[in-house]
């Protein structure tokens, strides 16, 4: 049973991760397309997503084997 509460934990932060990578590709999309008001905002947000990644992904690699 534990196996299985693992698999879900898994299977949620790959879901999560391949959101982030997607809203982050999003993001450098907007950047290039935005008048100067606007991008220190994309700017902004596009750090904290990557940060996100980035925490999300040492949590991943932290886990125990299975």
């Amino acid at each position: 049973m534990a196996d299985t509460v693992i698999f879900h934990i898994n299977k949620e932060m790959t879901t999560m991760t391949n959101a982030l990578e997607n809203h982050i590709e999003e993001l450098r999309r907007e950047a290039n397309h935005c008048d100067p008001a606007e991008s220190a905002q994309i700017e902004a947000e596009l750090e904290q997503a990557r940060a996100e990644l980035a925490a999300l992904i040492a949590a991943e690699e932290a886990e125990p084997p299975h």
